[in-house]
């Protein structure tokens, strides 16, 4: 046994060095009398009373104090010192330390070891370590094998890190403590400059992230680690900073703090919540006496200034102006008055920031386009109060107003905004400067404002010229004087609306109204979900009662029990909930179906049931549309409604899940067509939704449209949706209804929902419908010459007419009845010009947003919006009065740069273009000329790009997609070439330079 074990090395144990050690150790229990002292003391592995002794000694208890040495401030020896409690203490004495915390004393050792790391030093410390731990993780990290501790560490830190940035004041007091004592501004600026990168440039978001993630993986106890770490969440630390900013404007800082506060701010605004982080500063500091928003703005460059400032307009336009419609009721112009009061408080008498103003009222993509009045209506009244200002907002857009290129090709919704600038700036300038709106009457560019728009081809344009001369003329001119074009368009209700515009003003009032909003908005979020869930107890009823006198014993006959005047009634269908063999598993608490909208929106809150989510779907398109035509509660929460349609996810994997979604959405915008389909055209661009979620508003809209037009019929609009006070009683009923019309009534049982690709089948459909006759005249064609068959065919019509044998049956022709195309100016208005001015302002836009960019020329969403308007400009038809507009528009768009370029190498985004150039030729079949007349040149730049589509696509059995796509363009190319040979000789101008 002996020769198996050999030595391989040896080694003697000397006494005294261990007797040193203990010496030592003993004698470390003693505090440190010095910063080298604790350092030498936290590097040598000290037990815990040691510990505690040291951080009592370096925590920073009165800041301030010591101007020699501070564990705070950046220096040499605080960062050897944080670097080993980061490195070596922290990961050993964690867990001892959080278990002896006794809650939030500020004694504790817990809370003096997070004062001595909350700085600038300590968070980088933190987030290096962190860093060096998370690369250990990665497969392709060299050196040794992983440590299985790594997981442990990388836990530790986060949690630490989550500790020391905990609370609204934090950010504030890092700053105060490393600045102390530092007076040079050339020494802040470098320490500036470390802040904002630290905690403003992501790097703690990013990086916790990755590490919650690798904690969350390993750890066992998910769910209590996933709701304690916060910073990896962009949501919850961007409110955090949000809270923290605000605390240290709050505490009145001296001007250059001031600016670095402003740079921490711009800094955040990248991080992914914009809106978020402007929308808490402002509404928290918007109500302070010292103006400290104003203070924030004032700090930052002037390009900073206009972008957040028209942030906060959008706010207050979104959040309080926009359900105010056309503010016409006392309610609304005290809170016009309110929101006008709050960008007083942060204009000021800042003259470039009340340049902004003017620049957002009177620049081609501003005005808040797509918001209501309200908005427009609180900024001129903020900008009337300067003299210069409102009489430059009148001239600018007086010569922007009359611009035939602008009245040209700008959206009609830009337009309309831009025309109530110029009436209510109008107003105004009256009131107080009569003299100079008179002047402005008389000059030369007023004059060529109004010769523009009454000779533009654009109805719309043409009617907002005609309704902005007459009010102004109103105003200035006297009697005979006074122009009137004694039009039926002019002197109806939006006409007399918008002549009103010159009669209003608004004055510059407290923020009381909005104040009151935004506090009492969270007690009635968090007050209506606990009283959805509250369920009365159902009380039994009593039964009759029944006479307790004896029996009573009657004889009846067979012939008495074979009465035909007893109804009888089918046997119940059977629940599959109570087919269950066990009794202990039947559900006798089954909730009901909603009945009404708020008990819809009830259920359609409730996440976390699945018996509610499913109701809600299945039964939201019956109960909207029951709803629609009684009463104001469709009205009033529709928008709620919609919310919760276009967010809801399928967390139960709910059958038929996004038909069921899209037929409630498609029912809320039948209902209320006018209110939800800008709704929706304004949430497609604005929403912060997936791409899903942006592409079902656009099938729902697109098939809302045709269903409006008359060219589908939902089935939840026959029986199920029907009012029960307007139904006859079954019996009843029959005397009326054939057995044909009785049938075509069908249960909610057997409803079908809509297919998944609803809107690409009608899109087929209509390509087919379109290519039939192209097809027709190109098989005559081959069969031979026309007049062989015109000859065939008249021997054939004499013999039949000659021969008294043979009878021709005659088919009736079906009956048309004559309805007037109401339903076309509403598509117009409301579905497709929403969605064609909102896609040309985001063109504007998107050089300076790259995710709007992205979300607009997706290509799966980029193809389908261009269908949707081909189909809402064919649901429009040809007896439309604004075909020429929405003709011109979408043309125009279809052949503009960005989205051919787009369409290169694209064949979605290439046929979605084709099959809107042919919705269009096939709806214009009877105004060709007109079209061709005003624009030959588009339609020949038409025809160039079909044949270059043509030419480069390969067709056959075998291309697939690539043949359907060559087949359209074939179909676009013939139609096109036989318009410009018909009409040549009214574009020859246009003809030129095209070969």
């Amino acid at each position: 046994m002996d020769g198996l074990l050999t030595p391989v090395s040896s080694y003697r144990i000397n006494e005294k060095p261990v007797e040193t050690i203990v010496t030592k150790k003993a004698a470390s229990h003693s505090a440190p009398k010095s910063p080298e002292d604790a350092l030498e003391v936290l590097r040598h592995e000290p037990d815990y009373e040691s510990l505690v002794s040291t951080l009592r000694f370096l925590s920073p208890s009165k800041p301030g104090t010591d101007d020699v040495f501070g564990i705070t401030r950046p220096g040499p020896l605080s960062a050897q010192i944080v670097q080993v409690l980061v490195s070596e203490i922290v990961p050993n004495y964690w867990a001892l330390l959080k278990e002896d915390s006794h809650g939030a004393k500020a004694s504790s050792p817990f809370r003096q070891l997070l004062s001595c790391l909350r700085s600038i030093t300590g968070i980088n410390s933190i987030i290096i370590r962190l860093r060096a731990l998370l690369q250990e993780t990665k497969p392709e990290a060299k050196g040794a094998p992983k440590r299985s501790d790594v997981s442990l560490n990388v836990g530790i830190l986060l949690d630490l890190l989550c500790h020391i940035l905990e609370g609204d004041g934090v950010v504030y007091e890092i700053w105060g403590s490393a600045t102390a004592f530092v007076d040079n501004e050339a020494k802040l600026r470098p320490l500036a400059h470390e802040l904002v990168a630290i905690l403003g440039s992501g790097r703690i978001l990013s990086l916790c992230a990755e590490a919650a993630d690798l904690v969350t993986k390993t750890s066992n106890k998910k769910e209590a680690n996933s709701d304690k770490i916060w910073l990896g969440d962009a949501l919850k630390y961007t409110k955090w900073l949000g809270r923290n900013i605000v605390s240290w404007l709050e505490s009145e800082p001296a001007a250059s703090h001031i600016k670095v506060c402003s740079e921490l701010f711009v800094k955040a605004l990248q991080l992914g919540h914009s809106e978020l982080l402007v929308k808490n500063i402002f509404l928290a500091l918007v109500s302070t006496k010292d103006a400290r928003f104003r203070l924030l703005l004032e700090a930052l460059r002037p390009t900073e200034q206009r972008k957040i400032l028209y942030s906060v307009l959008r706010i207050l336009s979104q959040d309080y102006l926009s359900r105010l419609g056309d503010g016409d009721s006392e309610n609304s112009q005290t809170t016009i008055s309110s929101a006008a009061g709050a960008i007083s408080n942060i204009i000021g008498l800042n003259n470039n920031l009340r340049g902004h103003l003017v620049e957002w009222l009177t620049n081609s993509s501003g005005a808040g386009l797509g918001e209501g009045v309200g908005i427009r209506r609180a900024v001129i009244a903020v900008v009337a109060q300067d003299k210069d200002s409102i009489i430059t907002v009148l001239e600018k857009s007086i010569s922007h107003f009359g611009d035939q290129l602008y009245i040209k090709h700008s959206p009609t919704l830009q337009q309309e905004a831009h025309a109530q600038v110029l009436l209510l700036s109008a107003g105004y300038v009256h009131r107080n400067h009569p003299i100079k709106l008179t002047l402005l009457m008389r000059s030369s560019a007023w004059l060529n404002t109004i010769s523009n728009r009454l000779s533009a081809t654009n109805q719309r344009a043409h009617f907002l010229g005609m309704v902005v001369g007459e009010a102004l003329s109103s105003l200035v001119d006297k009697g005979d004087k006074r122009l009137d074009f004694d039009i039926e368009t002019t002197k109806g209700e939006e006409g007399k609306w918008y002549k009103g515009l010159t009669q209003i003003s608004d004055k510059v009032g407290p923020l009381g109204t909005i104040l009151s909003d935004n506090a009492t908005k969270p007690a009635t979020t968090s007050n209506q979900a606990p009283r959805a869930q509250k369920k009365q107890p159902s009380r039994p009823t009593p039964g009759p009662k029944l006479p307790q006198k004896g029996f009573v014993i009657e004889e009846l006959s067979d012939e008495e029990l074979e009465d035909d005047d007893l109804p009888s009634y089918a046997k119940p269908d059977s629940d599959e909930e109570d087919s269950d063999d066990d009794p202990t598993l039947i559900r006798r608490d089954k909730p009901k179906a909603p009945v009404y909208i708020r008990d819809l929106i009830t259920y359609l809150r409730d996440l976390d049931s699945y018996d509610h989510q499913r109701l809600a779907l299945t039964t939201a398109p019956v109960v909207i549309r029951r709803k629609a035509g009684f009463g104001t509660e469709v009205s009033e929460h529709a928008e709620e409604l919609a919310s919760l349609l276009v967010a809801l996810s399928d967390k139960f994997e709910i059958e038929n899940f996004d038909d069921l979604r899209a037929q409630g959405m498609v029912a809320l915008i039948v209902a209320q067509p006018k209110m939800m389909a800008p709704w929706f055209a304004k949430t497609f661009f604005d929403g912060d939704y997936s791409t899903s979620q942006r592409a079902s508003i656009l099938v729902v809209l697109g098939l809302a449209a045709r269903e409006l037009a008359g060219f589908e019929t939902s089935t939840y609009a026959t029986g199920p949706a029907a009012f029960p006070s307007k139904q006859l009683p079954e019996r009843v009923e029959r005397l009326f209804l054939t057995p044909s019309t009785t049938s075509s009534h069908q249960p909610s049982s057997s409803l079908k929902a809509l297919p998944a690709n609803a809107l690409e089948t009608v899109a087929k459909s209509l390509t087919s419908d379109f290519l039939a006759p192209l097809a027709a005249s190109a098989a005559d064609s081959a069969t031979g010459p026309d007049v062989l068959k015109l000859s065939t065919f008249t021997s054939r019509l004499e013999e039949q007419q000659n021969n008294p044998k043979i009878k021709i049956k005659h088919k009736a022709r079906p009956k048309i009845r004559q309805i007037p195309n109401t339903t076309a100016q509403l598509l117009y208005t409301s579905f497709f010009s929403p969605l064609i001015a909102r896609f040309q302002a985001a063109l504007h836009t998107s050089s300076s947003s790259s995710r709007t960019r992205g979300i607009l020329f997706h290509p799966y969403l980029l193809s389908l919006y261009l269908k949707t308007l081909a189909l809402l400009i064919h649901a429009c038809g040809p007896s439309t009065l604004s075909l020429p507009e929405m003709t011109s528009s979408l043309w125009r768009l279809l052949l503009s740069t960005t989205v051919r370029a787009h369409a290169v190498g694209d064949l979605p985004v290439t046929q979605a273009i084709l099959f809107g150039l042919l919705a269009m030729l096939d709806v214009n079949e009877n105004r060709m000329r007109d079209v061709c007349q005003e624009m030959g040149k588009e339609v020949v730049e038409a025809q160039e790009w079909a044949a270059m589509v043509f030419q480069g696509l390969r067709g056959g059995d075998g291309a697939g997609e690539e043949a359907d796509v060559k087949m359209l363009a074939a179909g676009v190319l013939v139609r096109l070439r036989e318009e410009i040979e018909k009409f040549q000789m009214v574009m020859v101008g246009d003809l030129i330079g095209f070969g």
